[in-house]
């Protein structure tokens, strides 16, 4: 046997698919399904004609533990500076909030105690109240019929649900803020559409030359990785992106600034060689001599600058770090593309379109769809790390779907 050779090949649908006995993939896919049914419920509820005639002096997100949190992290980041409103977003209710403020609690628990309470003293502060959480339990029963409910009607994996809170953190602004915030968020079930089409690129039919999701993973592989964002928004989404890749395939992921990652690369270098002192990579052949005695490192740099050019050059730094130890790679949400197909399934934008539209920093859509977008690939290549992970356990030991069927 040659050293070195791949143990498992991403191309291998059949084998992916067998290998998904949790629905991990139809779970990571589900991005576009959770918002179009948060948009469904946003209508059903009445959400935006409530909202709208208010003039409240603040949005106060109470988040619970995961996506919930990293979701308001998300909104805060993108929209805190350009809302026409202040936004906050707190783990539990301030003494401050009253009848003048709208309040979104968001969360997984029915039980937990910090919604529960926060919804139940912003009901008695006549605050106007907007729950995304399961309507079950304790917090069903101190909501009583007072608060707008927007309960998941799609049941996906704990460390998938970020793009539901997002969505009905959008649905929120949008009711509250139209006339300022109604311009930079999305229409929810546009962004369904984009969001469905990143899901079929990424599906296990596609390969990994044409595949951005398996691209991902692929380059995860074998390496230790920091995921970097450019923007505060991105640096938040790569916080979601090292959880959700420990979640789901138990791969240490750090998460950082990308000017601190730039700053840090000599640091990289030295560690990633400090394992094998005497390791020349010009005369290692890794089908010969087996894997290297290295701990690799690369950088992926989330983006959603809509100039490209500007973004790759601060990766110029990575170019022969610590040869060959340290690289890195640009990975932006090619909404262009997305929105191309989804006017014209199955063609391409033309390549002087879209290197016209990259030098005029149009094209991209708004951050927030980017930031989506890149969230929905960065659960699908972390579903494809768990499949590998996992398929020679899961050929020796069957076991049925639990989720509906396969991706």
């Amino acid at each position: 046997m040659i050293a070195g050779t791949p143990t498992f090949d991403l191309d291998d649908a059949a084998s992916l698919e067998a290998a998904d006995t949790a629905g991990a993939l139809r779970s990571a896919a589900s991005g576009g399904a959770q918002v179009r049914a948060t948009a469904a419920a946003v209508v059903e509820s009445s959400l935006t004609e409530r909202l709208s005639p208010l003039r409240p002096r603040s949005l106060v997100l109470v988040a619970g533990s995961g996506r919930a949190a990293r979701a308001a992290g998300l909104l805060v980041a993108t929209l805190g500076d350009r809302a026409g409103l202040p936004i906050v977003t707190v783990t539990a209710l301030p003494p401050w909030v009253g009848p003048l403020d709208v309040v979104l609690v968001a969360g997984d628990d029915a039980g937990d105690p910090r919604l529960i309470d926060a919804v139940d003293r912003a009901l008695r502060r006549s605050a106007e109240v907007v729950i995304a959480a399961p309507n079950e339990g304790p917090l069903r029963a101190v909501a009583a019929g007072r608060a707008i409910v927007l309960e998941p009607r799609v049941p996906v994996l704990d460390h998938n649900r970020l793009l539901r809170f997002l969505a009905a953190g959008i649905a929120v602004v949008r009711g509250v803020d139209a006339q300022r915030s109604g311009a930079i968020t999305p229409d929810l079930t546009a962004l369904a559409d984009v969001l469905d089409a990143e899901a079929l690129r990424g599906g296990p039919h596609n390969e990994v030359f044409h595949n951005p999701a398996k691209t991902l993973a692929a380059r995860m592989q074998g390496v230790g990785v920091v995921l970097a964002g450019d923007s505060p928004a991105a640096v938040e989404l790569a916080g979601h992106g090292a959880e959700v890749l420990l979640q789901s395939a138990g791969k240490l992921v750090s998460a950082a600034d990308l000017a601190d990652t730039v700053a840090s690369v000599g640091r990289l270098a030295a560690s990633a060689g400090s394992a094998a002192p005497g390791f020349d990579p010009l005369f290692h052949d890794e089908e010969l001599d087996g894997p290297a005695p290295v701990d690799r490192v690369r950088v992926l740099a989330l983006s959603v600058h809509p100039d490209r050019a500007t973004a790759r050059r601060k990766l110029a730094v990575f170019e022969g770090a610590g040869a060959g130890l340290v690289d890195a790679d640009l990975v932006h949400a090619d909404v262009d593309l997305l929105q191309t197909q989804l006017a014209e399934p199955g063609t391409a934008p033309a390549a002087e379109s879209a290197a016209a539209d990259s030098a005029a920093g149009g094209g991209h859509g708004s951050e927030l769809v980017q930031l989506a977008v890149l969230a929905l690939r960065l659960d699908m290549a972390a579903a494809y790390l768990r499949l590998t992970g996992a398929r020679g356990a899961a050929a020796s030991h069957p076991a049925p779907y639990d989720d509906g069927g396969r991706y």
